[in-house]
């Protein structure tokens, strides 16, 4: 047995130095980057519970047959591709999943299914080692984020105080709140979500309740999201900014989030008065019976067939030593084209003259591009057009362009009629271009925005397919350069839409080509 132990260590010692080097620059962005960001640091807890969650299940892994099994392998090579990916396309949470996939397909091809189901919980809340990327969060989460603006609304006019809603700003009247940034999620969702799954698992009940309590964390991060957003209200007029910041805003989550597990505790507790179980209670560990028959092959497996020339450790160890050396031999580095400043987009563009905007610094550090322009564009006979271009030389390793369907939501714009025009181009190389257009409302008012990706040569207008385009890119090319553009204007209540269609196509064509010149084809 203690021959067993050590081999398997070297299987560890080998496996972890090479997934190490792989998943390095992954997981120190993951750490120094997306973990200290205050939507995710309930990240630093995760570690612990797994290994807890680990521990407690050692005793069932221990004695379970390890049966090696080729079907690991077909979990390892997805694993790889989304690391090439992530490492391409520059997604990190490609790689992120990449690592958990190809740790997964180990654990499998060593020990086999039976076995590695003993383990299945401990890995799935693993997976929220990972924050969601940025516009996947915001899809799930952007309208629960206006539902618990709205109620914490309601609750602080029960407080008798007054406010109104504008997307998720709250104007108290002596001063605006704003609950969350453009382009975070909810932040009590997710951290719930985990404590409700964590005891729906150790409360040993029927299935349909411990759904319940794993589902009700939904809500009940609505409401005390909402309760947050009343409690900071009221501070607010006793403390001023501090109340939303620092020490308050640090010890109403904590306060918010005991009550959270409180709810939690009386739902168990609830659903056990409603409707007893036999035998139910949390923390309550379930008794099988031991046959002995598992042992008897885990030893007779452990004995005799742990090896160095096993088969599944030559195929794995292999696959991962090629993933490294191509990572580090072939020649990935990008051939960054050269661009002009956006300092010098021009302000007159036909009969249109332009006022150049500039962005606080706490938005460039967040959408890290590379240069920008931000023009606001008016004539005499027609409603201002706002222009917005970011340009990014890469987007790997964590740069990639934001969609505005992500971020401009954030300032409680409701995207409707979404889809894509095309606009004729007569007379240039492009005959046409489709781009997405939408139109954007809030409390009455509408604006009219058009935007697209030009990606190396091509106007896109989906983000999916541009991830796609700058993987092959960056294999065929060694280019990921792109940028966004994003055209804007008010739709008057006198206007009709049709005319502000064609006003922003006219202002579109006459603008391109002093576009092209700043972005790389």
């Amino acid at each position: 047995m203690l021959k067993v132990r050590s081999q398997a260590a070297w299987y560890g010692v080998m496996y972890g130095l090479l997934l190490f080097i792989i998943y390095f620059s992954s997981y120190d962005w993951l750490v120094n980057h997306d973990w200290p960001r205050e939507d995710y640091n309930y990240c630093y807890l995760i570690p612990f519970v797994v290994i807890y969650l680990v521990w407690e299940k050692k005793g069932k892994w221990l004695n379970e047959a390890s049966v090696p099994s080729w079907s690991g392998l077909f979990v390892i090579l997805p694993g790889i591709l989304l690391f090439w990916v992530g490492e391409l396309a520059g997604e990190f949470y490609s790689t992120y999943i990449s690592s958990w996939l190809v740790v997964s397909g180990i654990l499998w091809m060593h020990t086999g299914w039976k076995k590695l189901r003993t383990m299945v919980f401990p890995l799935f809340v693993s997976i929220f080692l990972f924050p969601l990327p940025i516009f996947i969060n915001t899809k799930l989460t952007f309208g629960l984020k206006l539902v618990s603006t709205r109620i914490g609304i309601k609750l602080v006019h029960l407080l008798g105080m007054s406010a109104y809603q504008e997307g998720n700003i709250i104007d108290l009247g002596f001063t605006q709140l704003q609950v969350v940034d453009a382009c975070s999620g909810l932040r009590f969702l997710i951290p719930l979500f985990i404590m409700s799954v964590l005891m729906a698992y150790f409360y040993r009940a029927a299935l349909w309740k411990r759904i319940i309590i794993t589902l009700s964390s939904i809500p009940l991060s609505i409401v005390t999201n909402s309760l947050r957003i009343a409690l900071t209200a009221v501070l607010y007029q006793s403390f001023g900014p501090a109340a939303a910041e620092g020490f308050f805003h640090d010890f109403e989550g904590l306060v918010i989030f005991i009550v959270s597990f409180g709810i939690l505790l009386g739902e168990i507790w609830l659903l056990g008065r409603i409707v007893p179980g036999h035998d139910e209670g949390l923390m309550k560990k379930k008794v099988t019976a031991q046959t002995g028959t598992d042992t008897t092959k885990a030893i007779k497996y452990q004995s005799g067939k742990l090896s160095f020339t096993q088969p599944q450790f030559i195929v794995a160890v292999a696959v991962l030593a090629v993933t490294l050396i191509l990572h580090f031999t072939v020649d990935f580095r990008e051939k960054t084209p050269s661009s002009r400043p956006f300092s010098q987009f021009p302000l007159v563009i036909g009969r249109w003259e332009g006022k150049r905007e500039f962005m606080a610094q706490q938005f460039i550090d967040e959408l890290q591009f590379t240069d920008y322009a931000s023009v606001n564009y008016s004539r005499p006979d027609s409603p201002p057009i706002d222009v917005y271009v970011a340009y990014y030389e890469s987007q790997r390793k964590g740069r990639s362009i934001h969609s505005p369907e992500t971020c401009l939501p954030g300032g409680g714009w409701i995207f409707k009629q979404t889809g894509t025009v095309t606009i004729p181009m007569p007379g240039k190389a492009l005959s046409s271009i489709t781009v997405a257009r939408a139109m954007m409302e809030k409390d009455g008012s509408r604006q009219l925005v058009y935007f697209w990706f030009n990606q190396r040569g091509r106007i896109l207008t989906n983000a999916y397919e541009m991830k796609i385009y700058n993987l092959w890119d960056a294999l065929v090319r060694k280019r990921t350069d792109g940028a966004l553009i994003r055209v804007i204007s008010p739709v008057l209540s006198s206007e009709r839409v049709e005319n502000a269609d064609k006003i922003l196509q006219s202002f579109i064509r006459e603008m391109l080509p002093s576009l092209n010149e700043f972005i790389p084809g």
